[in-house]
């Protein structure tokens, strides 16, 4: 059995995951992150798990054979709890959930918990080994400090500049609450003050021809292009922008490759932005990052790529 780690919402990635693993009769539990509450009966021993979901399915964990972490989302909070236990509440259940996933932390995942927590918290590692592993990084700060920001800016930006939140709070990939990234110039720059409260990534606004969405899975590369020129983020913008297939260069994928399986990673959605001088900028790898709009629009065969290689290493552990 695989075990799928997502949430309540999910939807087409995950069903045409789960339509595929039918095709080969290999069973599969649906687990929602969100819904590890109260809805859902769990018991957690030092050595295995059993777990009744909210429409009364049970799995234990000695029947799992791979897990495919999917989307994690916040655990949900029951409206009638009083406001005082709700930190309780939040802290209970997310210790329970950990300890859970950690049960089955020597079988197969895509990707393992431990590595994909490293690398999507933490954004300037990200650029770091990206660097390492000869790609293109746009020079980078991430700070509280006014006057380092104000130099920063100064020294590299030309007079405009990407200020970003470290974490996005989207639940989608339309723009939904993507209120994380902004553009900073000369005149917004005097206002910089309250950065004490909320630091943020600055990077130099880097001209661009288009922005890529890459699928990276275990060596293999489904790459989107977007023509988006003139806005900091397509999903910001207004507009209707189309995906199209796009090949990357030798030296990009090597790059690629090279700095995810560093990473112990073996699935992300990587954004990448072609700059008008020629350069592919590296910004960040997303291990749980949206492609099902690749998989629609393009025909990428990508839920089916994730599951052909969790099945092989799950062949190969057993």
């Amino acid at each position: 059995m695989i075990l799928c780690i997502t949430h309540s919402q999910d939807f087409y990635n995950i069903d045409v995951f789960f339509e595929y693993l039918n095709t080969k009769n290999i069973p599969y539990f649906r687990l929602n992150s969100d819904r590890m509450n109260h809805f859902q009966k769990i018991s957690v021993n030092e050595d295995s798990f059993e777990l009744t979901d909210e429409s009364g399915n049970t799995v234990h964990s000695r029947d799992i054979k791979g897990v495919w972490h999917r989307k994690a989302w916040g655990i949900s909070i029951p409206e009638e709890l009083d406001e005082d236990y709700k930190k309780i509440f939040l802290n209970g259940y997310a210790s329970l959930r950990y300890n859970l996933m950690t049960v089955l932390e020597n079988i197969p995942w895509i990707n393992p918990y431990e590595n994909e927590r490293k690398i999507d918290g933490n954004k300037m590692l990200q650029l770091k080994l990206a660097k390492e592993n000869n790609l293109t990084i746009p020079e980078t700060i991430f700070s509280n400090d006014e006057e380092k920001i104000t130099a920063f800016f100064h020294e590299y930006c030309n007079g405009k500049a990407v200020a970003k939140l470290h974490s996005l709070t989207a639940k989608t990939m339309n723009g939904e609450n993507l209120i994380s990234t902004m553009i900073i110039e000369e005149d917004t720059l005097e206002n910089i003050s309250d950065i004490t409260y909320c630091p943020m990534i600055f990077q130099p606004y880097v001209d661009k021809e288009y922005e890529l969405r890459i699928v990276y899975i275990a060596g293999d590369f489904f790459t989107g292009k977007i023509n988006n020129s003139e806005n900091v983020d397509w999903r910001l913008a207004q507009e209707d922008y189309f995906w199209s297939a796009y090949e990357l260069p030798g030296h990009v994928k090597a790059g690629l490759a090279s700095m995810m399986k560093e990473m112990g990673l073996y699935i992300g959605a990587i954004d990448m932005i072609k700059g008008k001088d020629g350069e592919y900028y590296f910004l960040e790898v997303n291990p749980q990052g949206e492609w099902g709009m690749l998989q629609h629009e393009l025909g990428f065969p990508i839920a089916e790529k994730i599951a052909d290689n969790l099945i092989k290493r799950i062949n190969i552990h057993e």
